[in-house]
């Protein structure tokens, strides 16, 4: 009986970390892929699709190979209303992509995310961990020619 019990505690605990071993598995892997979710969701003791479920939910996972720099542009109410859509249109005019695609080089990745937590520096984008704001096109530029 212990032995079931135990089993259950530590499957529970891994289920309750599925989100900190799928961010994991992303840094590790550099993104998330069907193998990798298939031997997390063994491991777990979860359904591929309850795995796939969370790695498809949350806007900082991909199931899909991302660039060197992922930028993510928030798209949230304080942001549009700091003039956001200026910025989207800045960054992919400096890197030659619309938000959803990834440069030919895999230098970037181009999202539009919602908040990033950095609505007193509305408007705002993230660059792998790293939070720009009060963002104006000439800041941009400066920004990305130091990502490339």
């Amino acid at each position: 009986m212990s032995r079931i019990s135990g089993r259950i505690s530590t499957q529970s605990k891994d289920q309750n970390n599925l989100l900190v071993l799928l961010e994991e598995a992303q840094s590790k892997f550099g993104c998330l892929s069907q193998e990798i979710m298939s031997e997390l969701a063994k491991s777990v003791g979860v359904s591929i699709s309850e795995v796939y479920g969370a790695a498809t939910f949350y806007a900082f996972l991909s199931t899909k190979p991302q660039g060197r720099n992922v930028i993510r542009i928030c798209k949230s109410l304080p942001c549009f209303l700091k003039n956001s859509e200026l910025i989207i249109e800045s960054v992919g005019r400096e890197i030659g992509i619309q938000p959803g695609e990834t440069t030919p080089d895999g230098k970037f990745t181009f999202q539009l995310t919602n908040c990033i937590g950095a609505c007193d520096k509305a408007p705002a984008m993230m660059i792998n961990n790293e939070v720009y704001g009060d963002l104006t096109s000439k800041k941009i530029m400066a920004i990305l020619k130091a990502c490339k």
